[in-house]
C-alpha cells in the first residue's frame, strides 16, 4: 500500500486522533505549555503565534517528496478537550514516531492508549511495516509508552537517545485501533 495525502483520523477506545490544524493552535498551546514538557526534548513552550506558524509548516508536509509528515492532536472523547499530539514521518515502509501528552492528562494511560493506536493505524493506511521512536534512556515513562505500543529497545543510539523499533505485518495489523476493542 503507497501513502499519500494527508493522515487520516483514526480513533481509539477514549481518543480521536484528528489530523492537525492552524486551527487547534490555541487551544495546544494551553496543553503544551508547561516547560516540564520539554524536559527530554528541549526547548521551551510556545504561544499560540508560534504554534501556528509550526502547525503551518508540518500541514504544508516534507519538502522531501519521498517523506510524508503525519500530525494528529489527540481529542479526549469525554470532555472533547485536545490532549496532546502523535506524529509519524513516513518514509517508504518505515516511520518514525513520537508522542506527547499534556502534563494535565498524563497518568490516564492517554499516551500508550495514543501511541499504540498510531502504531496501529500506521500499516493499514501507509503500508508501514517499521515502526521506530528515539527516547532518552532516563525517559522511564516514555519508555512504557513504547513498550505498550509494542516497540523494544534495539543496541542503537541516535543524538542520546536510545532506538526503538517494531516490525509490524500488514496483513496482521487492523485498520482501525477502535476496531479490535484494544487500546
Amino acid at each position: 500500500m503507497q501513502a499519500a495525502g494527508a493522515p487520516e483520523p483514526f480513533s481509539t477506545a477514549r481518543l480521536d486522533a484528528l489530523p492537525l490544524d492552524v486551527a487547534h493552535a490555541d487551544e495546544m498551546a494551553a496543553v503544551l505549555f508547561d516547560p516540564a514538557l520539554h524536559t527530554w526534548t528541549g526547548g521551551a513552550p510556545e504561544d499560540a503565534g508560534a504554534l501556528r506558524a509550526r502547525y503551518a509548516r508540518w500541514s504544508a508536509g516534507s519538502p522531501d517528496p519521498a517523506e510524508l509528515w503525519w500530525n494528529w492532536v489527540l481529542r479526549v472523547r469525554a470532555d472533547g478537550c485536545l490532549a496532546g499530539y502523535v506524529q509519524a514521518t513516513v518514509r517508504g515502509e518505515r516511520a518514525e514516531v513520537a508522542w506527547v501528552v499534556g502534563t494535565r492528562w498524563q497518568g490516564r494511560g492517554y499516551a500508550k492508549e495514543a501511541a499504540d493506536g498510531l502504531v496501529r493505524h500506521l500499516p493499514a493506511r501507509a503500508g508501514v511495516r517499521t515502526v521506530v521512536a528515539h527516547i532518552h534512556p532516563d525517559h522511564a515513562a516514555s519508555a512504557a509508552v513504547a513498550s505498550a505500543a509494542g516497540l523494544r529497545p534495539v543496541d542503537e543510539w541516535q543524538d542520546g537517545e536510545v532506538r526503538w523499533l517494531r516490525d509490524v505485518a500488514p496483513d496482521a495489523a487492523p485498520e482501525r485501533a477502535a476496531d479490535t476493542g484494544r487500546v
